[in-house]
């Protein structure tokens, strides 16, 4: 018997794979400049997972077992990805720019943008490799 409905619920995300092309130089910006923490690094796949709070981002190198299988890395003008927003608490503007910019992050656009729970503030910035990464704050009542 068919239902309109999947036999299951969402409960989030659990992951997110990015496809990289210098592993060191993303593990350094997910986990030294971030804040991320290494999870598991599994030396046979070349793979790095960084856990993001609850959840985790899995780093591959393109000319790894995993990583070769997406094909070539993508280029400048054709990102396989367009961003992904990591929850933060606090959110703290000016505390976060000035953090940022001291690890030479560049931040290419900040405003109120609506998430997962609401609408609230945001600043968006790319990592080494040009995937935009978006630190989500909690939403704001004023805005929802």
């Amino acid at each position: 018997m068919m239902t309109d409905h999947p036999p299951f619920k969402m409960r989030g995300l659990d992951h997110l794979v990015i496809r990289c092309v210098d592993l060191e130089a993303m593990r350094h910006f997910y986990c030294d400049v971030l804040g991320c923490t290494v999870d598991r690094h599994n030396k046979e796949f070349g793979l790095f997972q960084v856990r993001a709070g609850a959840h985790l981002i899995d780093l591959i190198p393109i000319d790894g077992p995993l990583g070769s299988k997406g094909g070539p890395a993508p280029r400048d003008d054709g990102l396989n990805l367009d961003h992904f927003a990591i929850q933060i608490d606090p959110f703290n503007e000016a505390d976060l720019r000035a953090y940022l910019e001291g690890h030479d992050v560049v931040i290419v656009e900040s405003g109120p943008r609506y998430g997962a729970e609401g609408t609230g503030p945001s600043i968006y910035m790319r990592d080494p490799e040009g995937n935009i990464v978006e630190l989500k704050g909690p939403p704001d009542p004023g805005l929802n």
